[in-house]
């Protein structure tokens, strides 16, 4: 089945050039676009969709406040933000509230691709080396949306499952998670499911900023 995608963007040409890319590929199609926040919930409303590439910088409703209304309802599509600057503090916000990930939008198309299909999958963070210098630019600066302290968030968590999160948080991918602490590939995979389950957590972005904003992982990417 295709990856169906919605286009958030207040630039027509923009819209367009994003949907010829995707619809050359097989297992990719754009379902819906919006020109703002606005219009991408009432477009939400009637249309099934994957994964929404959506801008931050838009009229009646930014992609941040968009972003949290779409994370918050029940089975709610992937959001994957699109920028023009790398370290923006709109794209922080929109990891904080709910996002999986974010690329600039000058990048090259078959890591755009690449990103829909992680996002999609739920198996990566995108852009993990971007997104720890964004955190580590702005964690400091914005309050914990976290429910509870994160010391007790994080009790809940076996030995093994911080040192797997620690990794997580530093950008390792699964892969170089499992040669490091000699597991397979599989057992990883489990380890972060777990996770993800017992934080509450959507994707492995949002393990990122929970260890930051616990001070298992500092700014500069060192454990904590």
């Amino acid at each position: 089945m295709s990856i169906r995608v919605m286009l958030v963007d207040d630039q027509v040409l923009l819209r367009t050039g994003f949907r010829m890319v995707l619809a050359a590929q097989p297992d990719m199609e754009v379902v819906a676009e919006a020109g703002d926040g606005a219009e991408a919930l009432e477009v939400l409303a009637g249309t099934e969709v994957d994964v929404v590439l959506m801008d931050v910088r838009m009229p009646r409703l930014d992609g941040v406040e968009a972003t949290r209304r779409i994370c918050l309802q029940e089975g709610a599509p992937k959001v994957l933000i699109l920028t023009t600057f790398d370290l923006d503090e709109y794209a922080f916000s929109a990891l904080k509230v709910g996002a999986s990930g974010f690329m600039l939008k000058d990048v090259p198309p078959a890591e755009l691709l690449g990103a829909i299909r992680a996002v999609h999958s739920g198996d990566a963070v995108v852009a993990p080396s971007t997104t720890r210098r964004l955190l580590d630019r702005f964690t400091p600066m914005l309050p914990s949306t976290t429910k509870e302290p994160a010391s007790a968030e994080l009790a809940r968590l076996t030995g093994r499952e911080r040192e797997v999160m620690l990794l997580v948080a530093q950008g390792l991918s699964n892969g170089e998670i499992a040669a490091r602490l000699v597991l397979s590939e599989a057992t990883v995979k489990t380890h972060v499911g777990r996770i993800l389950t017992k934080l509450g957590l959507r994707d492995r972005v949002q393990v990122v900023v929970l260890a930051y904003e616990s001070g298992l992982v500092r700014a500069g990417g060192g454990a904590g």
